[in-house]
């Protein structure tokens, strides 16, 4: 007879349960006691964790403004103000076991240094052709390791639009610029301050109207044109000017006996570069630019084969125009005002004449002070046009984008190869705004090895958090306390691109060493940028940034040069209370800001905006304010 089943479970069967169920229990209780504990020790900040963002005394008894002070607030809203990455790594943010150098301020006679284009190193090279006015950076021994000062009684610059007109003087103190451009209007002094009245040697009625003379003999305005090269620009009226157009220049001029040009420029926030024209060529890549122009630049563009003529050419894009004003152009009213004889003016005008035609160009207009060439779209009739002009010839088996420490060659750079000749080389672009957001030719065409429009629209949309997650934990990001801003890993481009709508402007930055170069495919978005080796100094003068961006800089220079030295070249070029956003993994971040304590910077590391756990964070720095006066008085 089968034994009856009374449906409850056996004895040994209950005992089971009773111990899985107070297995799981005594777990249980285990974790909320040791999340407990670490909930408590994390709210006790240690004394380190306390001063590091204090309020407190600036390094050498130099008084310096606080962290809250400055013009990196952290929101009280902000999810990522409080988070705290130590609880999920065990690096502390502290820890400065190796010990940090405090580095001392420099005398004040190095307040406008610029250590590749140093005047005294600079005597040590031949004059011919400016390669003494070219980069000629000091040795690993001859570098300083100290804090280059800010003059006495320096104060942030006017906000943007009105520092296109104003600048401290203070902050620039030279008035040799109006003395001797008095007559031109290049700038005054008024008071505490400089004005810049928009004058030039070759528009006395003012930059404004001058643009507005180019305007009638080519569009500005269409967004046909977006991208700018201004070779011998001045104090950058033309390029200043231009903003409104939406036209964004990058004003290019040596330093030279007008000690302070391309500081004024970039005083009144206008993008500009120290740079000659001697025997390297620009640190731009190829067909960057849709507009180059010369207003008594002072260049002698007919010599050496028309050299710098052919270098301007290699980076004009297919289609774009080269501007000319001043000698030799309208050489039959001006010639007794420049001093020299009217054959001498002539002969100039056919040289640049000539060497225009052998590079392909056409002459689209001459008309009062001004001059417009134009380059083609592609090389289909400059080819066939080689049977008769034998010089220069086309370039073979160089890469055009090539620009750093590269000498310049005397041939003509080829345009990627078209089908037709109604063809754009490279392809055409889109419009400035949409061109901003487009997917460059370079990357349709698959001339950046692994860069594909997919990877193009994920980095757009990436950084657009990133930007919204950088004006969340920065108040003022968002409210116009910067003007100038480097990205010194630009990348795809992204960067700028999410802040192109904010009244700022990118200096796009692509280490000469990358694996992939896509600063040309930057330029095809309407921006600017340049190649730099970040264990050099960057060609600008101190205090010319007020934020620089740094992606993944740190982890690739690590192995190449001293780190604190990259650094120490941010501290030069970063104005007093500018800010820097770090992003690298917790161990590199950790090294930096170990290094900065010493350089009077207050930092705070912070979580990804993505969570804790991701190994990347972000480390936020204020360069503290002080000046060379306070520093002498210590």
């Amino acid at each position: 007879m089968a034994k009856e089943y009374s449906g409850s479970p056996k004895p040994y069967q209950l005992e089971n349960r009773r111990k899985r169920l107070t297995w799981v229990l005594g777990v249980s209780g285990l974790c909320i006691i040791f999340y407990i504990l670490g909930a408590w020790q994390n709210t006790t900040p240690s004394a380190s964790d306390r001063s590091s963002i204090s309020n407190k005394e600036g390094c050498d008894g130099i008084s310096s403004t606080t962290y809250q002070s400055s013009s990196l607030r952290t929101s009280s809203s902000s999810p990522s103000s409080s988070l705290d990455f130590e609880s999920h790594h065990q690096v502390s943010s502290n820890d400065t076991s190796a010990g940090f150098q405090k580095f001392p301020a420099c005398e004040m006679k190095f307040s406008e240094y610029t250590p590749c284009q140093d005047p005294k190193r600079a005597r040590k090279f031949e004059k011919k052709m400016l390669i003494y006015r070219e980069r000629h950076c000091p040795a690993k021994d001859e570098l300083l390791r100290c804090l280059i000062p800010a003059p006495p009684g320096y104060k942030n610059p006017f906000p943007w639009p009105r520092s296109r007109d104003w600048a401290w003087y203070a902050n620039v103190p030279h008035k040799e610029l109006t003395i001797e451009k008095a007559v031109q209007n290049w700038i005054q002094v008024e008071g505490e301050k400089f004005r810049f009245p928009g004058g030039g040697t070759m528009f006395p009625r003012g930059a404004d109207a001058y643009i507005d003379d180019i305007n009638e003999l080519i569009p500005l305005t269409s967004g046909k044109i977006r991208t700018a090269l201004d070779t011998g620009c001045g104090v950058a009226s033309w390029g200043a000017y231009l903003l409104s157009r939406n036209i964004l220049a990058m004003s290019f001029a040596p330093r030279d006996t007008h000690e302070a040009q391309v500081q004024f420029a970039l005083e009144r926030g206008v993008p500009a570069m120290i740079g000659v024209l001697a025997s390297e060529r620009m640190p731009y890549p190829a067909r960057s630019f849709d507009m180059a122009h010369c207003s008594r630049c002072l260049i002698p563009w007919y010599d050496f084969d028309g050299l710098f003529l052919i270098e301007v050419d290699r980076v004009l894009r297919p289609g774009g125009y080269w501007i000319l004003s001043g000698p030799p152009i309208r050489w039959k009213k001006y010639w007794k005002g420049w001093e020299r004889t009217q054959k001498d003016l002539n002969q100039e005008q056919d040289a640049i004449e000539d060497v225009a035609r052998r590079v392909c160009w056409k002459k689209l207009i001459e008309k009062d002070d001004l001059a417009v060439w134009q380059k083609p779209i592609n090389h289909i009739e400059c080819q066939n046009n080689r049977k008769l002009y034998k010089t220069p010839h086309i370039c073979k088996g160089d890469n055009p984008d090539t620009a750093w420490y590269k000498k310049m060659e005397t041939c003509i750079t080829p345009l990627p190869e078209v089908s037709d000749s109604s063809e754009v080389a490279g392809g055409s672009l889109d419009k400035w705004p949409e061109r901003a957001m487009a997917v460059p030719p370079r990357i349709t065409s698959g001339s950046i090895p692994g860069i594909t429009a997919e990877k193009f629209q994920v980095d757009n949309d990436l950084w657009k958090k990133r930007v919204r997650h950088y004006k969340r934990i920065i108040e003022t990001l968002a409210h116009g306390r910067y003007r100038n801003i480097m990205d010194m890993n630009a990348n795809l481009g992204g960067f700028a691109a999410a802040m192109a709508e904010d009244p700022v402007w990118v200096m796009n930055v692509v280490p000469a060493n990358s694996e992939h170069d896509t600063l040309g495919m930057i330029y095809e978005r309407g921006f600017i940028g340049t190649y730099q080796d970040w264990c050099e100094a960057f060609s600008t003068y101190p205090r010319t940034y007020d934020m620089i961006h740094a992606v993944g800089v740190f982890s690739i220079y690590q192995d190449r040069c001293d780190i604190s030295n990259i650094l120490l070249e941010m501290d030069r070029i970063l104005r007093p209370e500018g800010t820097v956003i770090f992003r690298d993994t917790v161990e590199v971040l950790v090294k930096i800001q170990g290094i900065t304590e010493g350089m009077r910077w207050k930092s705070q590391i912070m979580d990804h905006e993505s969570g804790p756990f991701n190994p990347e964070k972000i480390l936020l720095a204020v360069k503290t304010y002080w000046t060379g006066e306070e520093a002498a008085q210590n």
